[in-house]
């Protein structure tokens, strides 16, 4: 019987080639399916923070839906999240909206941070 080791040997340049073009085309898909306007995001695979500048037309498409900050009055923060609106105080259990997750992270007075997540992200 003979063993052969594969130790030290690198796949041909068409593989890695093909790995490194899969990956760039994944992130490409990624950062396409993000955008806003006053405001900013942090998004994965299945989960998004978006910080809301306050005091401004706010929003946010994120996870193939648009969220938007409508007021905040002290700690709560109304969001409207896929055509839903939500009040929202920091702490509060995540209110499901059309299969996501949305939280409320923090209240500022220059921004609110939001973290929505596909159910079960």
């Amino acid at each position: 019987m003979t063993n052969r080791s594969l130790a030290g040997k690198t796949p041909p340049t068409s593989t890695r080639l093909a790995g490194l073009l899969a990956g760039l085309a994944l992130g490409a898909a990624l950062l396409a399916g993000c955008s806003s306007e006053g405001a900013s995001t942090d998004c994965g695979l299945d989960a998004c923070t978006v910080t809301f500048d306050r005091g401004v037309d706010a929003r946010a498409n994120i996870l193939g839906v648009e969220a938007r900050l409508v007021e905040t009055q002290d700690d709560v923060a109304t969001i409207e999240v896929a055509g839903e609106q939500l009040s929202l105080t920091v702490g509060q259990q995540a209110a499901d909206v059309g299969g996501l997750a949305v939280t409320l992270d923090s209240v500022t007075d220059s921004e609110v941070k939001v973290r929505i997540a596909r159910n079960g992200g």
